[in-house]
């Protein structure tokens, strides 16, 4: 027996090594290695999730801003490479999502939650190249929420109609593309200045003096127990929060002209977050999940916050809004995210790892906004908030 268990145990080490070569790597592979990063992780997703709705676990269709994400950079994905599969993908969501009345039966308007808006920006092009009226009366859809969205005295967008006077620096990419983008399309840009007045407001009142960061949230009331009395700022800067941030201003700027004269306002605070963020970029190109206290205990390296400052960073210089500087800095990050949180599988497929599942503020229950809270939130791998800034951040170093 011993003879026949160590003979089946050669001939399995002989299989091995002509199945993965002397590198160890495997040979067939379902996703091959040679493709660029940016379709490893498509495919990726793809294969882990064959219809688009199903992405971030779910079981059935729901319009989510997780899948206006990752869908948004699939469609960028799809205008470079000319495959129809990336199309077909989003058209499955969309067409999974709308009824056949052109309403979404999981969008909910009267909760006035900006997060909702965000996948409307999948459904331009959609509406470009098939004409289907049902993509056209979301987007009016979209636009009517906007216009009756809940604002602070100042005339900021409300994040949600439960989180009443606050803006968080999630909003700005969950509302303002789509609305720059709408505003251009169908109103002539009659509303690029509201648009740019959000950035304004977020810039002038959660920007800390110390560090350039800008905090997650501001109450103008400063009535929730999480805000500053004086400021009304949340305690804490959270990488992801000021991804959020960076990526809605490199992409509204799609669709400010240059001689709009809110355009080098935009392209201002551009460079100071940009210019804030290097001093925290760890060696390894990463930033922390709390941006300012990485080597504090339980504080770590976040794939999302880092692939979203690699996207933002890397278009900010390839468009000419930020210094050439800054596509360096975007390449040592994507390099960080490929070599400390990148998995690779047998069969090709890429997993991204330490993304924080989810943060935020107030609610129930209660979110503090402390250090601990953010450090505590659960991670998750392959989360889309990590897969979609990847895709756009790889797309845009040409990685």
């Amino acid at each position: 027996m011993k003879y026949i268990r160590g003979s089946y145990k050669v001939t399995i080490i002989m299989f091995l090594m002509v199945v993965t070569g002397c590198k160890g790597q495997a040979v067939k592979q379902e996703i091959p290695a040679s493709l660029k990063w940016s379709e490893r992780m498509a495919k990726s997703i793809m294969k882990r999730h064959p219809q688009a709705y199903q992405i971030d676990e779910k079981t059935e269709p729901k319009w989510d801003y997780v899948h206006g994400l990752v869908l948004t950079a699939m469609e960028k994905l799809y205008l470079k490479t000319n495959d129809k599969a990336y199309y077909n993908y989003i058209k499955g969501y969309a067409d999974a999502t709308i009824d056949a009345n052109g309403e979404v039966p999981s969008y909910k308007f009267d909760s006035y939650n900006i997060d909702m808006v965000t996948a409307g920006n999948i459904l331009f092009n959609l509406y470009d190249t098939t004409k289907d009226k049902r993509y056209l009366a979301v987007m009016q859809q979209l636009r009517k929420q906007l216009q009756e969205q809940p604002r602070t005295a100042s005339g900021g967008f409300w994040h949600k109609k439960i989180y009443p006077n606050q803006m968080w620096l999630d909003g700005l990419y969950m509302g303002e593309p789509f609305y720059a983008q709408y505003t251009v399309r169908y109103e002539n840009g009659k509303n690029l200045d509201d648009v740019a007045k959000q950035f304004k407001l977020i810039q002038a009142n959660a920007t800390d003096k110390v560090t350039g960061l800008l905090y997650h949230g501001w109450d103008e009331s400063k009535q929730m127990p999480w805000a500053d009395k004086t400021t009304g700022c949340s305690p804490n800067f959270w990488s992801r929060s000021i991804g959020w941030y960076m990526m809605a201003l490199v992409d509204v700027l799609d669709y400010f002209p240059k001689d709009h004269p809110k355009q080098k306002e935009l392209v201002g605070y551009l460079n100071n977050v940009a210019n804030s963020l290097i001093k925290f970029q760890d060696k390894t190109g990463l930033w922390y999940q709390v941006t300012d206290k990485g080597g504090s205990e339980g504080n770590y390296l976040e794939s999302s916050g880092s692939s979203m400052f690699a996207y933002a960073m890397a278009k900010g210089a390839n468009r000419g809004y930020l210094p050439e500087k800054f596509k360096a800095i975007a390449n040592k990050a994507f390099d960080g995210l490929t070599t400390e949180l990148m998995k690779v599988a047998p069969d090709g497929e890429i997993t991204i790892t330490q993304a924080c599942a989810v943060a935020g503020l107030g609610g129930k229950p209660y979110r503090d906004g402390s250090y601990s809270y953010y450090v505590n939130e659960r991670k998750k791998d392959n989360d889309p908030k990590a897969t979609g800034p990847f895709i756009l951040a790889a797309l845009e170093l040409n990685r």
